[in-house]
């Protein structure tokens, strides 16, 4: 059995209709909240879809998170453009609903000095998406090597192996670096990420609601792993890292066991 609560470390409050037939209420939150039980996930990370202007959807985020204690920890989307000079404000204000990390997507532009300075102060981790771009993130884990860096999919979403596979260079090499497993359709590169730089460097996470929970975390029972890398993959890695922020915090962090 895990030592920690099996805790998705990458989840959206929806997928800005994408899934949705015209003329419906985006209800994946609702069924990924099933398919999460049902798989035995017991805490989820959220936070809100890449929609470009994050102030609405940073309130939904933190509306579900307060509603849901236990079950929902929740990060504060930042657009690196159209929050430029304002990010201590944006972050300062997630704080106070319990903002546990900062996440910033590719599609709002690259990521910024400013946000990861924001980042240090505060001690929270950054969720960077950058589409494959590993020059950025080679600069900018090495200009903040106090940053706790996620970089998603292995980098790319898009099955981008030769991304995936430099990436992992990078994963071996730096201290700051973190990856999830979200969407990482080549197994055998997910294996190779976690023999080269080791579990306590890969969280598990579905991308949810876009993707099924119970998929993604099936990935990483046929990794078949010792216990403690299991446990270390699966709540250990993200438990860690969401720990670091600095005190004193809104609120204690809280994560329910899994059903």
């Amino acid at each position: 059995m895990s030592r920690y609560p099996i805790i998705d470390s990458h989840c959206h409050t929806g997928t800005a209709g994408i899934l949705a037939r015209p003329g419906e209420p985006d209800v994946s939150l609702v069924r990924y909240a099933v398919r999460a039980v049902e798989a035995g996930i017991g805490c989820t990370v959220i936070m809100a879809p890449p929609v470009g202007e994050y102030a609405a959807a940073n309130r939904m985020v933190s509306e579900v998170v307060m509603a849901n204690p236990g079950r929902y920890l929740g990060y504060v989307f930042v657009n690196p453009e159209g929050d430029r000079g304002r990010v201590d404000e944006v972050v300062a204000g997630a704080r106070g609903w319990g903002a546990r990390g900062i996440k910033v997507h590719w599609s709002d532009g690259a990521i910024t000095q400013e946000i990861a300075e924001v980042a240090r102060r505060h001690r929270l981790p950054i969720l960077y998406d950058p589409r494959g771009d590993i020059s950025t993130v080679r600069k900018a884990t090495d200009a903040f090597p106090d940053v706790a860096w996620i970089v998603p999919h292995l980098s790319s979403f898009a099955d981008d192996w030769k991304a995936q596979t430099a990436f992992i260079d990078e994963l071996t090499r730096t201290p700051n670096l973190f990856t999830d497993t979200a969407g990482v359709r080549y197994f055998d590169i997910l294996l190779d990420a976690i023999r080269r730089a080791g579990a306590h460097k890969v969280l598990f996470g579905s991308d949810g609601p876009y993707l099924h929970p119970g998929v993604e975390l099936a990935k990483i029972t046929a990794l078949k792993l010792a216990p403690l890398d299991f446990s270390l993959v699966t709540g250990g890695n993200v438990m860690r890292l969401i720990k670091r922020s600095r005190r004193p915090t809104p609120r204690r962090i809280r994560c329910n066991r899994s059903p």
